[in-house]
C-alpha cells in the first residue's frame, strides 16, 4: 500500500465534518475539531473553496458550507448504484426472455467491467462473474462503448495502446478497430465472434442515462452451438430492448 499524502488526508477531513457536523463551518472550527495550523488550514479551505468543494456563505464571511462540485461527486456515485442494481433487474428480465448470459458493463480505459449478470438456463452456457475485467477491444460490450465516445478521447485512448488478443478473431490493429467502431455506429448495436472466448458469440447495445449519455452496454452471450444468423437477430433485437428499458429505468427519455 502506498504512503497517504498528509495534504489531501486533512483535505478529506474537512470535508467529513460535514458528515454528522453543522451545515457550516469557519476556520476556527476546523481548527478545534481537527487540531490543524492556523495557515494550513487557511490554505486547505481556499483550495477546497476555489475547486467548489466549499462554497463560502453569502452574508456570513469565514464560513464555509458545502460547494456544487461536492454534490455532483455524490450524484454520480448515487447514479452508479442505481446502474448496477437496475442493471441486475434488466439482466435477469432479459436472459428470462432468452435462455442466455446477459451482462451489463462499464467502461474503464480500454477495459469493461462486469457489474450485472444473470445466468443462462442452458447446462451449456457462458462462465463469467460480475466485476470480471476484460479488454474492451475483444467485447460486443466494449465495442459498443468504445463506439460511443467521441471521436478525439477514443484516438487518445487508442493512440499507443498495444491492442491484445484473447483469441484468434480478436481485433488487434488500432485500424482494424477503428473500422469494427465504425459499423458498430452505424447499425446500433455491436456484435463479436469469439473474439474474447473461443465457444462463445455476444451482441451488445447501448444504454443511457437521463442525458441521454452511454453509461454503460448490456450483451447477451451465446455458446457458438446454439448461435445462427436467425438468432443473432433475434438477439440484437432483444439486447437493443433491454438496453432501451434499463435506459428508461435510469431517466432517458422521462425529461420531456
Amino acid at each position: 500500500m502506498g504512503r497517504l499524502v498528509p495534504a489531501v488526508t486533512r483535505a478529506f477531513d474537512i470535508l467529513e465534518l460535514f458528515l454528522h457536523g453543522p451545515d457550516t463551518l469557519s476556520a476556527p472550527e476546523v481548527i478545534r475539531d481537527l487540531h490543524l495550523p492556523r495557515t494550513t488550514t487557511q490554505e486547505l479551505l481556499t483550495t477546497l473553496a476555489a475547486r467548489s468543494y466549499l462554497q463560502s456563505v453569502p452574508d456570513q464571511p469565514g464560513r464555509y458550507r458545502l460547494g456544487v462540485r461536492s454534490y455532483q461527486l455524490g450524484s454520480r456515485y448515487a447514479e452508479q448504484l442505481d446502474l448496477a442494481a437496475e442493471g441486475r433487474n434488466a439482466a435477469r428480465e432479459v436472459a428470462d426472455t432468452c435462455g442466455e448470459t446477459v451482462h451489463v458493463a462499464v467502461l474503464e480505459d480500454m477495459d469493461v467491467i462486469y457489474i450485472a449478470k444473470a445466468d443462462s438456463s442452458h447446462a451449456v452456457r457462458m462462465v463469467s462473474a460480475a466485476g470480471r475485467r476484460l479488454p474492451a477491444h475483444c467485447t460486443a460490450v466494449g465495442k459498443m462503448l468504445l463506439a460511443s465516445l467521441p471521436e478525439a478521447e477514443l484516438d487518445a485512448r487508442i493512440e499507443g495502446r498495444e491492442l491484445t488478443g484473447m483469441t484468434p478473431q480478436s481485433i488487434t490493429t488500432p485500424d482494424t478497430l477503428r473500422a469494427a467502431l465504425a459499423e458498430t455506429r452505424a447499425r446500433g448495436v455491436a456484435v463479436e465472434h469469439r473474439e474474447s472466448n473461443p465457444e462463445v458469440s455476444c451482441v451488445a447495445a447501448p444504454v443511457r442515462d437521463r442525458s441521454g449519455r452511454v453509461v454503460a452496454a448490456l450483451s447477451i452471450s451465446v455458446p457458438v452451438i446454439r448461435w445462427s444468423e436467425e438468432r443473432e437477430q433475434e438477439l440484437v433485437e432483444l439486447a437493443a430492448g433491454g438496453a432501451a428499458g434499463l435506459s428508461r429505468r435510469l431517466g432517458h427519455g422521462n425529461a420531456r
